[in-house]
């Protein structure tokens, strides 16, 4: 940056990242937040500043748009950074060791149901549907997948060689109850659908998902921030080793629900 940088710039730039970190807050909704988004993308000194400041602070600037806001990434040992831990907290999760290993798989499943195609991802206006139950069924399948694969090896102890990293996590997750209920009708929390619940929860809190309240209980829509959360996860390995099963449903317009078929996939 080689013009001059006043301080009520390096204010706004503060003010900018602060609002990012603000899930819920949407420029739509804020003229002060709205100004801000314009100003970085149409004054390039200006989002290089906003880049450099959040960089100082341990964060990464993923997108800043009208529909999304500032979209950040906390970077390794970033104070923003939210660790396993407290995730755990957050969801209270019982069996840490075990859960935390399923609720990756779960957020996996979530974000593969959500855009499950590469023009799902670049297409700003598309809104994703996700339920509890479809989450359940897509992970399931996968499990009995990986297990008939497993067993067409005779080599059920050793990693598979089409899904190295989710054969980690589909047997324990096979094992687990879809549901059951407390003494006081509630949804058990350590089966599957109760954990589910649970990781969508979170993904809401965080900005990420919306309920869809005209469509009942335990369904819900994608945001602009969790469109572009989800580029930043379709690079990893097993994002790409769930889709390639060929078990994630597409969510059509009216969110009836078909099956991936080869010309799906290959879209």
């Amino acid at each position: 940056m080689s013009e001059t940088i006043q301080t009520s710039d390096a204010g706004d730039a503060a003010r900018l990242i602060a609002l990012g970190l603000r899930p819920k807050q949407r420029p739509s909704r804020d003229l002060i937040y709205a100004d801000l988004v314009r100003r970085y993308r149409q004054d390039p000194v200006f989002a290089d500043l906003v880049e450099a400041v959040a960089a100082g602070l341990g964060l990464a600037v993923l997108a800043v748009t009208n529909q999304s806001g500032a979209v950040l990434a906390a970077m390794s040992e970033s104070a923003f950074e939210v660790k396993v831990d407290e995730y755990a907290r957050r969801v209270s999760l019982r069996d840490r060791n075990v859960e935390k290993v399923l609720h990756g798989l779960i957020h996996l499943a979530v974000a593969a149901l959500c855009f499950p195609r590469p023009d799902d991802l670049a297409d700003d206006t598309y809104v994703g549907r996700v339920s509890v139950e479809q989450v359940d069924q897509v992970v399931r399948e996968a499990c009995r997948m990986l297990d008939e694969a497993a067993a067409a090896t005779e080599e059920n102890a050793d990693p598979l060689h089409e899904a190295p990293m989710l054969e980690q996590v589909w047997r324990v997750y096979a094992r687990r109850p879809s549901a059951a209920t407390t003494k006081d009708g509630r949804l058990a929390s350590d089966t599957t659908r109760g954990m589910i619940t649970k990781a969508l929860r979170f993904l809401v809190d965080q900005g990420f998902l919306q309920p869809a309240g005209e469509e009942g209980g335990g369904t819900f829509r994608t945001t602009p921030r969790y469109q572009v959360q989800v580029r930043e996860l379709a690079a990893e390995q097993a994002f790409d080793e769930l889709l390639a099963l060929g078990v994630v449903a597409t969510s059509k317009p009216t969110g009836s629900l078909q099956r991936r078929g080869p010309e799906a996939a290959d879209v």
